[in-house]
């Protein structure tokens, strides 16, 4: 498998994580003409561990999904003692402006650029299930926020819930047992950002098409972002970057699923491909066989697909 390894300062950075408490991850932004941003880490699962998947990706601010991508044939309920996982936390930048939130359903991610700041900050989110999509394809803003915030639940909804013999009230009061969280920031009728009731389901699909923040999370990015923030949703789970030292690099995701079949199939499912990104992998100094084993293994890691040359290696 074609993957990036930690450098020792990932390393490092990998035990101030833990001892922190989890907030967004914080990358320095790159060039203009430049969007690999980070380093992988590596994790290895203590001999006397019981930690599933979940709790470890939490740790490292990575979402469930992210994890599964990076570390094929993991399991997620308990990760085999004394085995080595990758840390996901080198990425490619969405192809979008370094304005607001930029959130990419396809890898579950949500990226902040701060007004006035030469950072971006990552956070893994949750996003709706099958038949509940969130947007993929959405320019909005951050229209009001709400601490504490009250759920009223769709008919649709309603009806899901009353047949799972689990009805609910015309509105859920606020508070810990509330599916929406402590806080919310809302973009729109239908649609917000918001907290969570549960302890899983951080880079899943889970929600009824809002994007759902671990509970620290949230709070961090409440007491951030201002009203009237941009926020563009967009669904790229093909990622590439052509950077300043002649590197090439691809990230792929698997795709969102569209349809029950698909869900449930073994068959991975076709990647969209922009025209862009085609004439990216076309390109002549790349390794096409570097390109298929992306293009199928889909790890979620950005993968070099040109060798390094002397110059480069040098720097």
């Amino acid at each position: 498998m074609n993957i990036l390894r930690s450098s020792a300062a990932a390393l490092m950075a990998a035990a101030t994580l833990i001892s922190l408490p989890a907030v967004a991850v914080e990358y320095g932004l790159p060039e203009k003409n430049s969007r690999l941003i980070g380093d992988n880490m590596e994790y290895v699962v203590p001999a006397d561990s019981t930690q599933p998947l979940e709790a470890i990706a939490a740790q490292y601010q990575i979402g469930l999904t992210n994890m599964l991508e990076a570390n094929p044939g993991v399991d997620p309920y308990l990760p085999k003692p004394g085995s080595t996982l990758i840390i996901p936390h080198q990425l490619i930048l969405p192809d979008a402006p370094r304005e607001g939130i930029v959130i990419n359903v396809a890898e579950m991610r949500l990226y902040y650029y701060p007004k006035g700041k030469n950072i971006v900050e990552v956070l893994p989110i949750g996003i709706g299930q099958l038949g509940t999509d969130t947007p993929e394809n959405w320019v909005t803003s951050i229209q009001r926020k709400k601490a504490n915030p009250t759920w009223t639940p769709t008919a649709k909804v309603h009806a899901e819930y009353a047949a799972k013999g689990e009805p609910l009230p015309a509105v859920v009061p606020a508070g810990p047992e509330n599916p929406m969280g402590l806080f919310a920031l809302y973009i729109g009728n239908l649609y917000a950002i918001h907290g969570t009731n549960a302890s899983f389901g951080i880079g899943l699909r889970v929600s009824h098409g809002c994007v759902r923040l671990r509970n620290d999370d949230i709070e961090y990015l409440f007491n951030q972002v201002p009203v009237g923030t941009r926020v563009q949703f967009v669904n790229q789970p093909v990622k590439a970057s052509a950077e300043p030292d002649g590197g090439r690099y691809l990230e792929v995701h698997q795709p969102l699923s569209r349809t029950h079949e698909e869900l449930s199939s073994t068959i991975a499912a076709p990647l969209p491909m922009s025209t862009a990104v085609t004439r990216f992998i076309a390109h002549a100094d790349t390794d096409s066989l570097v390109v298929k084993q992306a293009l199928e293994q889909r790890t979620g890691v950005p993968v070099r697909l040109n060798p390094q040359t002397t110059a480069s290696t040098q720097m």
